[in-house]
């Protein structure tokens, strides 16, 4: 982590805003669950309202890490989209001061995200609903949410993992109160309060719920703004949205929303949320027979901590005056006051002991070196303390809590010097899972946390700090392939493949498939294919020390941070029958995070990459134009640039563009050389079926009878969906190529549409050729040779 990065995080997040959100925790002792099926998905206005305006704790829970979805940043696709995605969904519940719930782990897991979905009775078939049910159950019972609110309604017109997540959350709520369901779990059933759902529609540029939403048996209104920003909190729902920057999300809304319509399952009409819960510390302490005195001693002692701030030294005596309360109070409280809210006691030490820590004025600072340890080999965590703010009495000591296979010693921190705890692993140490399964608010996140535990203000203190980069645990040694994939065009002896594997350190080894050769060294290989090679994929494995050879993927953002991904080291080669168009020179924009200049590049074709283009800019050394996929609202260049593109077709040149958003930079007028709008709401403008039939409107048409004839192998083993933001409305000279749909529906005719412009020709091709290009599906190869042929 830079020094730039860590900074801005400090600045983010100075002193007295931590102290204020420490103290804005205690007096509620309510908790709402938002439950979603993808990072992104929660309902993140709401949520900053009941965490900053009610002072509830938010949970957040997610079924899939959003491995599917698009990433308009990089080319992170399947797992190392996932992980990206993970990381900006905690750090969107950094902002709204949320826990994370993980129901899914990653594309190897039954509940992932496998690419959008209209139909939530094939979503809960393929995760299992037993299985989603049960992972829902076990949050319910571990998290314990007073309340549950999924975002989305299960109506036909919405995606359908959102659908499936609000039933199986809705089902969840019962099971998880019934002891004789799920008991290897191990954990005491919970009842939720309440279960809410939206009384809005799902409806917009994406989805069309086809059903109303529920009467309002709420409205959760607004009061104020946040006292410690002085922002709106829909705004702060939006800084926390803005994190999920691979989706394009962060909105600027003149009016911010300030009330959010509920409908309660199975209850009548409530003035608010707490209506009939305890919400504070004082109202729990009117159930608490014994211990009540001692709760509602707490509360005083919370309300005058908070009147106290800023002056830390007389928050520090309240706050202890707190912790003595509830202490005592677990003393004494029944055991079925115990039983029902003893969890709520044992949350209000936990959020003292942070605020005793922010207002003691301390900050821990803990660095692991190296970042990366692997099985048998050692590192530290250097730790440092930094000087208290107040003068108050602090002995704190830290123990490292560290994955399996890995030990340390704790040690005593000492104020402003440098302790290190030293941490070794096991020769026999399994690598680090790379989803992990929540994330705290508290802190405790990461393969490797510190826990803190001693006294502050002379009250016993127990509490948990990340690292400032999280520790990896992972390969000593790892393979880098170049190329990692290669194309064989077909009707020619293949020639021999060299690959280099960098500087491994291991031995490498490598056994090709039947009629295949390969002669290894530890610098590369070269590998020869057979003379007969048919048509299809083949992927070479290598083993480095007798293991399955690792490659070593870093990633880094500035919204997210550095992180690692560790996948499969494989050289994948393609053969296929490839014809090129003659005299092809391709000029790539992108910026949606896709990779096509790559694959065209490793097809032969002659392809400059322009990082920006101004509306002046001469594209006569070019025949084709190719947009990547939503370029047009991840690059502000592009739609200043539309007079150098309109005059580039009317001139003879082709422009190619691939699918767009209708709602990211694209105006159906202005943006294409000839009216064409893209369909809204884009769930009835896209096939989300990858086997749907494909029928050729035009197959002697220039773009699908060469260089290659486009013909029912060209569909075959596509992944995930046919094509999305289908063109809708269009002017009369675009003509439509190919018409699919998905089952049950009617035909579309806007995947793949193209009209003569002048002297040139505008394409614009909504399939989803991106994807099958990196999964190396032979037909998309074809495909976009022909659509990059000059005009």
């Amino acid at each position: 982590m830079t020094a730039s990065r860590q900074l801005a995080r400090q600045e983010a997040a100075p002193a007295l805003l931590r102290l204020h959100r420490a103290l804005s925790r205690l007096d509620s002792v309510l908790h709402v669950m938002n439950t979603g099926a993808h990072p992104d998905d929660e309902q993140s206005g709401l949520l900053a309202w009941l965490r900053f305006g009610r002072g509830m704790r938010v949970t957040v829970a997610c079924s899939t890490r959003g491995e599917g979805g698009q990433n308009i940043l990089d080319g992170a696709r399947g797992a190392a989209l996932g992980l990206l995605r993970t990381c900006e969904m905690e750090e969107a519940a950094r902002v709204l001061d949320a826990d994370v719930a993980w129901l899914g782990h990653g594309p190897d897991d039954p509940v992932h995200d496998f690419g959008f979905s209209k139909d939530g009775d094939d979503t809960i078939a393929r995760w299992g609903e037993t299985r989603i049910v049960e992972r829902l159950v076990r949050a319910y019972r571990m998290a314990r949410p007073d309340i549950v609110i999924p975002t989305f309604l299960d109506v036909p017109g919405q995606h359908g993992h959102h659908r499936a997540m609000t039933r199986a959350a809705r089902r969840a709520v019962d099971l998880a109160a019934d002891p004789s369901a799920f008991p290897d779990q191990g954990l005491a059933p919970w009842r939720v309060a309440k279960f809410y759902l939206p009384a809005w529609s799902g409806g917009g540029g994406t989805y069309d719920d086809e059903l109303p939403p529920p009467e309002t048996t709420l409205t959760e209104t607004v009061v104020g703004r946040d006292p410690a920003t002085g922002a709106d909190y829909a705004r702060i729902g939006e800084w926390s949205r803005a994190r999920h920057a691979s989706q394009g999300m962060g909105r600027w809304h003149e009016v911010p929303t300030r009330s959010w319509n509920l409908h309660r399952a199975e209850g009548s009409s409530e003035t608010t949320i707490t209506d009939g819960l305890p919400a504070t510390l004082e109202e729990l302490a009117a159930l608490a027979g014994p211990a009540a005195e001692a709760l509602a001693e707490a509360a005083r002692a919370m309300s005058a901590a908070r009147r106290a701030f800023p002056d830390r030294m007389p928050m520090l005596n309240a706050l202890a005056t707190a912790d003595a309360a509830i202490a005592a109070a677990q003393e004494d409280a029944e055991t079925e006051f115990r039983e029902t809210h003893g969890h709520r006691l044992e949350r209000k030490r936990q959020e003292l002991s942070v605020a005793l820590f922010e207002a003691a004025g301390l900050e821990v600072d803990a660095r692991p070196d190296p970042v990366l340890l692997a099985p048998g080999s050692a590192a530290e965590i250097a730790i440092r303390l930094a000087a208290p703010l107040a003068d108050t009495p602090v002995q704190l000591a830290a123990s490292a809590r560290l994955p399996e296979g890995i030990e340390a010693d704790p040690a005593d921190l000492i104020i402003d010097e440098t302790v290190c705890l030293s941490l070794s692993a096991s020769i026999n140490a399994p690598y680090g899972t790379a989803f992990r399964p929540d994330w705290k608010t508290l802190g405790g996140n990461g393969a490797g946390a510190l826990q803190l535990t001693g006294m502050i203000a002379n009250r016993p203190v127990q509490l948990c700090a990340d690292l400032v980069r999280p520790l990896e645990i992972g390969p000593r040694a790892v393979l880098e392939i170049e190329p990692d994939a290669m194309l064989l065009p077909r009707g020619r002896a293949p020639a021999p493949i060299e690959v280099g594997f960098g500087e491994p350190k291991g031995r490498v080894a490598l056994v090709p498939p039947g009629g295949w050769t390969a002669e290894v060294s530890q610098a590369g290989a070269h590998i020869s294919p057979p003379a007969d090679l048919a048509e299809g994929l083949t992927v070479l494995r290598p083993s480095l020390d007798g293991r399955p050879a690792l490659r070593r993927i870093s990633y880094d953002h500035a919204h997210t941070g550095p992180f690692l991904h560790h996948a499969p080291a494989e050289l994948r080669i393609l053969s296929l029958d490839l014809g090129l168009p003659e005299g092809a020179r391709v000029a790539y924009l992108g910026g949606g995070g896709d990779r096509v200049d790559h694959w065209l590049k490793r097809m032969g074709v002659e392809t400059t990459t322009l990082d920006r283009i101004e509306p002046h800019t001469d594209l006569s050394g070019f025949t084709t134009v190719l947009i990547g996929i939503v370029a047009f609202g991840a690059r502000a260049d592009l739609a200043a640039a539309t007079p150098a593109l309109h005059r580039f077709v009317r001139k003879g040149g082709h422009l190619v563009t691939l699918y767009q958003r209708p709602d990211q930079g694209w105006q159906a007028d202005a943006t294409p050389p000839l009216p064409l709008e893209i369909g809204t709401p884009s769930l009835r403008w896209r096939t989300t079926d990858e086997t749907a039939a494909v029928t050729m409107l035009r197959s002697e048409h220039p773009l699908l009878a060469s260089p290659n004839r486009i013909g029912p192998r060209d569909w075959a083993g596509w992944d995930k969906e046919r094509g999305l933001y289908f063109a809708a409305r269009r002017d009369p000279a675009y003509e439509a190529l190919v018409e699919m749909s998905d089952p049950g529906e009617a035909p579309l005719d806007g995947a793949l549409v193209s009209a003569q412009v002048g002297q040139g020709r505008h394409t614009h091709c909504a399939l989803v050729l991106h994807h099958q290009l990196d999964r190396m599906v032979p037909g998309a190869f074809r495909l976009l040779a022909n659509l990059i042929q000059p005009a």
